[in-house]
């Protein structure tokens, strides 16, 4: 009698199947990190590896592949691209860019929303996603003119898998409510991203 209950309860509170990972999470940066990041960017390594991806982003334009790869993300309401982690960067950087280009978006007259960190699991590989949001600032527009989105609303990732670099991504997503104006053209954004400061 006692092997029917044990097996009874091991199929009812004891499940063979594993459940995958997911789990999600705010978290704030340290002052120092932010400092890191903008003197970086600045550095003679950062301006090249800035220049790099700029340079990348500019052939894939012209269907052709440099490194590191750039993908470029392009429809009705979004505009964007991804960068492959591959050479010339290196986790370092990969992780500066992340940093770097949220700065940036802050200069371009954003306001920072979040900042996040989901796990996954995935076919067996544990997929980690930071995520940076951004907003342009809260106004109230004068009578019967159209609030100003800027390049829209902006969010960058930087995803790694099995704690390995895999790609970041910028994507700008526009409003098309009728009580916004248009987005500004994002050639100015990216130039903004990658201005020499």
């Amino acid at each position: 009698m006692g092997n029917f209950f044990d097996d009874l309860y091991q199929k009812v509170f004891k499940s063979s199947e594993k459940i995958p990972l997911n789990h999600k999470e705010n978290f704030e940066l340290k002052e120092l990190d932010n400092e890191v990041a903008v003197t970086w960017s600045k550095s003679t390594e950062g301006i090249e590896v800035l220049e790099k991806i700029y340079k990348s982003y500019a052939f894939k334009k012209l269907q052709l592949n440099e490194s590191p790869q750039v993908h470029i993300l392009d429809s009705k309401y979004a505009k964007g691209f991804a960068v492959t982690y591959e050479e010339p960067l290196t986790p370092k950087t990969f992780s500066m860019l992340f940093l770097a280009f949220a700065q940036r978006v802050l200069a371009l007259g954003y306001k920072q929303v979040s900042l996040d960190r989901k796990l996954e699991e995935i076919n067996e590989q544990v997929r980690s996603t930071e995520k940076f949001y951004f907003k342009p600032p809260l106004q109230i527009p004068e009578e019967n003119a159209l609030i100003s989105q800027l390049y829209g609303n902006v969010a960058i990732e930087k995803i790694t898998l099995n704690n390995q670099p895999s790609y970041l991504k910028i994507l700008a997503t526009f409003y098309s409510d009728r009580l916004y104006e248009d987005p500004k053209p994002f050639d100015e954004f990216l130039d903004g991203l990658f201005e020499k400061r």
